[in-house]
């Protein structure tokens, strides 16, 4: 491992480096990480087109396959800006409160859109026209996990009054499949908001494993082909509570 970078901003820490291996898969890496540990952003230094991490092409599909002419995106929480690279011939717009993780993404990223606007992602969507929307991509973390005003009712509700009739919100999630307080609870406060909700994981070999797990709601039947979703499959997650604006 190579570190490149490393930042001190709001309240965390934000490192770069350069691996000669990912999860297993040999190769050059360029990874962008936070004080959590947990990797946020990833490229392949010889193929800087592929995308790959797993989230981010699970989500990919799940658009495109529900709506593949979709032209208008939202996203909260900035990473390397996989997904918004991917689609810059598209309109989206990306909200990130820290312009320090802007930054990295431009020096050592290749990031090149000038749609990252920095600030908190909820109220930046909050100023969004209504019914606006084909998809809104919750992808924000902290080193407790994700922001609680992202994964409240009055948030949810706000999101699906800035789509349109058959669009969705996407969430990705770091937790555990089982017994997880705070992702059943978003899970079901999402479901609360939404006609129709899935949810997604990576599978993991036990049932107590954090990995990612992805959650959509939509106001339309959702859709994905199973061997097309980045090795996600679909899970059914506990009943909790209403998570409500403190």
């Amino acid at each position: 491992m190579h570190q490149l970078a490393k930042e001190f901003s709001l309240s965390q820490e934000i490192t770069v480096y350069d691996a000669n291996q990912l999860y297993g898969e040999i190769g050059k890496y360029r990874l962008l990480q936070f004080s959590d540990d947990a990797v946020q952003g990833a490229i392949d230094l010889k193929n800087p087109e592929r995308i790959v991490l797993e989230y981010p092409r699970a989500m990919i599909h799940l658009m495109e396959n529900n709506d593949p002419s979709f032209k208008k995106l939202f996203i909260i929480g900035h990473g390397i800006g996989t997904i918004a690279s991917h689609y810059s011939d598209r309109k989206v717009m990306v909200a990130e409160i820290d312009e320090k993780v802007v930054e990295l993404s431009r020096e050592y990223f290749n990031y090149r859109n000038d749609n990252v606007v920095i600030g908190d992602g909820r109220q930046i969507l909050s100023k969004v026209e209504a019914a606006s929307l084909d998809y809104i991509i919750v992808d924000a973390f902290t080193k407790e996990g994700t922001p609680y005003h992202l994964t409240t009712m009055e948030f949810f509700k706000m999101a699906r009054e800035k789509l349109d009739s058959k669009g969705s919100v996407i969430v990705n999630l770091m937790g555990k499949i089982k017994n997880d307080k705070f992702i059943n609870a978003i899970y079901t406060t999402l479901n609360e908001a939404y006609a129709y909700s899935k949810a997604f994981s990576l599978p993991g070999k036990i049932v107590s494993d954090i990995r990612n797990i992805i959650v959509i709601g939509s106001n339309k039947t959702i859709d994905f082909q199973p061997r097309a979703i980045a090795g996600f499959v679909e899970i059914d997650l506990e009943q909790g509570h209403i998570i409500r604006d403190r």
